[in-house]
């Protein structure tokens, strides 16, 4: 028997663990100093590629998933390279507060591509909730202030915008695949998008650099099992809220370990940010509610 509790409670657990990880990933990477960020990308994934390839051949699961979803997987795949390799670009050159909270706009741009390829309704909250993010992300973004942080910051919105988009086919993909192998393919897909930048741009780490390099690969293939597992088990505008929690993982991190503190027009549009997120997580909370008790009365 379905207990939509328990799923819910679970998909939170694991968002919010996701969340913590792929901070944790984000320090690791600003960590290992001047590399170029398709290295970064690059180790990133293959450290992922190779811990789902294990989980799957120990599950004995196909690599490879349904041949009819494999389209789905792809897209997805590629989705989710654009959107890291734009990820680590703002990393780099942004607070890692800033980059965070950019990448995090991702649940609004979830709600419009549902929209679009789902055909899922769009609210008026929703509408409001996502028109309220775009101004506190142009508040973060500071575009004609200066362009060294303008442009970096507008490639960390990108990376939300692909993102919004590979988090909605995970959640289309739901019970066809299995996580590991939504995570394999992504992997697999990101390290040969990365490749061949390798032999255009390249530096030889030091050893600790590569020791900070599979730190933040173990870090992110944990945040994307588990992230991946958090939107299998509830509908995207039950959970996506809980992404937030990276940000205060990210700005205590980026406090300490890089004394970086976000400027007054940052911190207006993270509140701009966090406010239209949780007004959509609680009115798309009382819809899917009111869902629910039709479909019982039904």
């Amino acid at each position: 028997m379905y207990d939509h509790h328990s799923q819910k409670t679970k998909a939170i657990f694991f968002m919010i663990l996701s969340a913590t990880l792929f901070s944790v990933m984000s320090a690791f990477i600003k960590l290992s100093g001047d590399l170029p960020f398709m290295e970064k990308a690059l180790f990133r994934n293959l450290v992922s590629l190779i811990i789902a390839f294990s989980i799957l051949k120990k599950k004995k699961i196909s690599l490879w998933g349904d041949r009819k979803n494999r389209k789905m997987l792809i897209l997805r795949s590629l989705a989710g390279s654009l959107g890291i390799i734009s990820y680590f670009y703002s990393i780099d050159r942004l607070i890692l507060a800033d980059s965070s909270m950019l990448n995090k706009l991702s649940p609004f741009f979830v709600v419009l591509f549902a929209w679009i390829f789902l055909k899922t309704k769009i609210k008026i909250f929703q509408i409001l909730s996502l028109s309220m993010a775009l101004i506190g992300s142009l508040l973060i973004i500071k575009p004609g202030f200066h362009f060294s942080s303008t442009f970096p910051a507008i490639v960390g919105l990108g990376s939300a915008v692909v993102a919004g988009l590979a988090y909605v086919i995970v959640s289309y993909l739901g019970d066809k695949e299995s996580s590991y192998t939504i995570v394999f393919y992504f992997s697999f897909v990101s390290t040969i998008v990365c490749f061949p930048f390798i032999f255009i741009d390249s530096v030889i780490p030091s050893p600790v650099q590569v020791m900070l390099l599979l730190c933040a690969g173990i870090a992110a293939a944990g945040g994307q099992i588990f992230l991946t597992l958090s939107y299998k088990n509830a509908p995207p505008v039950e959970v996506s809220i809980y992404q937030y929690s990276q940000i205060v993982a990210s700005g205590i991190l980026g406090i300490f370990l890089f004394a970086e503190l976000p400027d007054t027009y940052s911190l207006i549009g993270y509140l701009l940010i966090f406010t239209g997120g949780y007004v959509m997580y609680i009115l798309g909370k009382k819809e899917s509610r009111k869902l629910r008790e039709v479909e019982v009365n039904d």
